[in-house]
């Protein structure tokens, strides 16, 4: 009996012995030698893995880096150009510093919910609204309102307005890492350049048809006339299946553009407002000249 035990014993540990020197080769053959790099860049990211980059997290956006070894083509949208400077020293590369972007809502809060053809009840989703239904104002382009957005927004960026029912974006929290607009199922929400100054044009609207059709649906819609394509000196507005958009990247920000549309579809935003002209003056009327006193020679008193 004590023979046997032994023998099952020696068996067992030899097995054993077997399976960790074959787990060892294994292990050395299929080992990973990641680069202590990584970790030092993954470091100095925020840490937000909100996607804005193009990679699955800031873990994957750090091996890109180190295993590109520059930045080309690589920005972490909510960390800046203070970010990409701290990880191009790491990386031992020069950097480019990008223009500011923010998440535009290209859906005006005047052209949403003012006509209600009718009234949804159901499933609070944009992505699932979209395949079933037009929208409440009847617009089939237009912001659906149910807040997809807002839930994407890991930042506390955008918030729906209570009066209007469409996205209001906080440009000072606003990071432009993309979620937003990557969530709206209409593609309303575009990440544009803050400008200088941060004062922006940008024509607020998506509708596609026809001007008379979309006029139906709301009065602002952008009706494709071309007055705004025409006006604009720099040639940065085209106007492509009856819709007008202005490449922010050629736009000077004259807002002639802005004055020039008839539907006022195209907003600027951050401007001064006009300064008020004080109203003018009543006329005052001319002061009647006073008599002139005529003097008689004292020989023509006494004659008299």
């Amino acid at each position: 009996m004590t023979h046997d035990i032994l023998i099952a014993v020696l068996i067992l540990g030899a097995l054993g012995i077997f399976f960790a020197v074959l787990l060892y080769f294994v292990a050395q053959k299929f080992k990973v030698v990641e680069d202590p790099l990584i970790d030092e860049v993954a470091e100095v990211l925020p840490g937000a893995n909100c996607g804005g980059c193009g990679k699955a997290g800031c873990r994957a956006f750090a091996e890109a880096c180190v295993a590109q070894g520059n930045m080309d083509g690589l920005r972490c949208a909510p960390g800046g150009d203070a970010v990409a400077a701290k990880v191009a020293e790491l990386l031992g590369c020069s950097v480019e510093q990008g223009e500011p972007m923010v998440a535009v809502v290209r859906c005006s809060p005047a052209n949403c919910g003012d006509k209600r053809r009718s009234n949804y009840d159901g499933l609070q989703s944009c992505a699932f609204l979209n395949t079933v239904y037009t929208g409440e104002s009847g617009c089939p382009f237009g912001c659906l309102g149910c807040g997809d957005c807002v839930a994407a927004c890991q930042f506390d960026a955008i918030h729906m307005d209570p009066a209007t029912n469409v996205p209001v974006v906080d440009a000072d929290r606003c990071t432009a890492c993309g979620a937003c607009a990557k969530a709206c199922p209409r593609r309303v929400i575009e990440l544009r350049n803050k400008g200088r100054k941060e004062r922006r044009v940008f024509v607020s609207c998506v509708n596609k048809e026809k001007g008379a059709v979309a006029m139906k649906s709301c009065a602002n819609a952008c009706i494709g006339c071309g007055k705004c394509e025409k006006v604009c000196p720099v040639g940065a507005i085209t106007v492509t299946d009856n819709l007008s958009y202005i490449d922010f990247s050629k736009c000077i920000a004259c807002r002639k553009c802005v004055v020039e549309c008839p539907t006022k579809a195209i907003h600027d935003v951050g401007f001064p407002a006009p300064a008020v002209k004080p109203a003018p003056k009543p006329a005052e009327a001319p002061a009647t000249p006073a008599a002139e006193k005529v003097e008689i020679p004292v020989a023509e008193k006494v004659k008299a």
